[in-house]
C-alpha cells in the first residue's frame, strides 16, 4: 500500500531582551598580560581546539592573534597555515599550556587558541537568495529561542553536515554566535551562513513569500514526520528544549511535525531533534527507488517500486 502525501493549506499569521555579557577573564596573579592583550581578549571571540582553529586557518577568515604551544607550532599540519596567517597579519604567540588554559578559562584547548573578530551575520534576503541559487529545493533551519550556546553550536554543526543551506536565529531571547558556539560547531561556521533577525515571525513570512514551506517541530501535537512529504524548499523551525516553539511561531508554521517516541522520555534535546528531522528530510530526497526485474512474454522488463 502506497501512503499518500499531501500538503495542508497555509495558515498565515504573525511577533517575538536578553543581553549577552562576557564573564571577565580569569587572570593568574603570576602572569599579567599587557593592557593591549587584555583589551583584545575581551573585545573579540576566541576559538580553541585543533579542529576549529585548523578549519579557520584553512578558510578566508581573519585571525587576529593565535596562541600555540611550541610543540604544536611546528606540526606539519599547522606550520604552513601559520606562516600564511602570519603573512596576512596574524600575530603568532608561542605559549605554554598553562597560559592557554588561562586564556580559554579552562577550556579543552589542545595546545592552540585563536582570537577572531566578532561573527559577521548574513542579511536574511542574501541568505535566501544564495540558498535558492545553490539548489531548487533548499533547506534553512530556524532556531526559535535556543539560549544554550552548546545546543546552538550542535545545531549549526548538524545543519552544515547534512548539507542544509543556512540558519536563522532571533536577536532577542536567544544565543548569538559566541566563542562557545564556535567551539561546539567545530568549524562548521566557516562553511554555512547565519542570519540574525529582529522579528522571527516576519522572517518566516519572508521565507513563505520566497516559496519556502514552513515546518515547526512539536513534541506531541504535530503529525508524525515520516508521514509528510518533505520535498521542495523547506524552512525547519526548532524550539528551545524547555518551552519548545512559542504559540506565535506555531501559528506562523504551515505544518507542525513531531518525531514519534516509544520510550518514557517525553521529549528530545533540541539539537538531537533537529538532527533527526533533517535526516528525515534528506532521507526522503535521496532514497532511490528499488528496481525489480520482471519477465513478460520472453522479454525482460523493469518495474520500480519506491520503498
Amino acid at each position: 500500500m502506497v501512503e499518500q502525501f499531501s500538503k495542508p493549506k497555509r495558515i498565515l499569521d504573525r511577533k517575538p531582551k536578553a543581553s549577552l555579557k562576557r564573564s571577565p577573564k580569569m587572570l593568574s596573579p603570576r602572569i599579567k598580560p599587557s593592557v593591549e592583550e587584555t583589551e583584545t581578549e575581551t573585545d573579540h571571540d576566541l576559538i580553541y581546539g585543533r579542529h576549529p582553529v585548523l578549519t579557520a586557518l584553512e578558510s578566508d577568515r581573519q585571525l587576529n592573534r593565535i596562541w600555540i604551544t611550541p610543540r604544536l607550532r611546528y606540526d606539519p599540519r599547522f606550520l604552513p597555515l601559520l606562516n600564511d596567517a602570519k603573512a596576512k597579519g596574524s600575530v603568532i604567540d608561542e605559549v605554554e599550556p598553562p597560559r592557554l588554559s588561562q586564556i580559554t578559562q579552562g577550556g579543552n584547548h589542545q595546545g592552540i587558541a585563536a582570537q577572531v573578530s566578532p561573527y559577521t551575520y548574513t542579511e536574511l534576503s542574501d541568505l535566501i537568495t544564495e540558498a535558492k541559487s545553490k539548489t531548487p529545493s533548499p533547506v534553512i533551519v530556524i532556531a526559535d529561542g535556543i539560549t544554550d550556546p552548546h545546543n546552538l553550536g550542535a545545531i549549526i554543526r548538524t545543519t552544515e553536515a547534512v548539507g542544509a543551506q543556512g540558519l536563522i536565529i532571533p536577536q532577542r531571547r536567544a544565543s548569538g554566535i559566541t566563542s562557545t558556539v564556535l567551539k561546539v560547531a567545530a568549524g562548521a561556521l566557516e562553511h554555512i551562513q547565519v542570519a540574525r533577525v529582529i522579528n522571527l515571525h516576519r522572517a518566516l513570512e519572508e521565507l513563505k513569500e520566497a516559496g519556502f514551506w514552513i515546518y515547526g517541530t512539536a513534541a506531541s501535537s504535530g503529525k508524525a514526520i515520516h508521514t509528510i512529504d518533505l520535498k521542495g524548499a523547506i524552512g525547519l523551525v526548532v524550539g528551545s528544549e524547555g518551552e519548545g516553539l512559542s504559540l506565535l511561531t506555531q501559528r506562523c508554521c504551515d505544518e507542525l511535525i513531531s518525531i514519534p517516541l516509544l520510550g518514557k522520555t517525553p521529549s528530545l534535546n533540541a539539537s538531537v531533534a533537529t538532527a533527526m528531522a533533517l535526516y528525515e528530510i534528506y532521507r526522503q530526497r535521496y532514497s532511490d527507488p528499488i528496481y525489480l526485474e520482471s519477465v513478460s512474454s520472453g522479454t525482460s522488463q523493469k518495474s520500480h517500486y519506491k520503498v
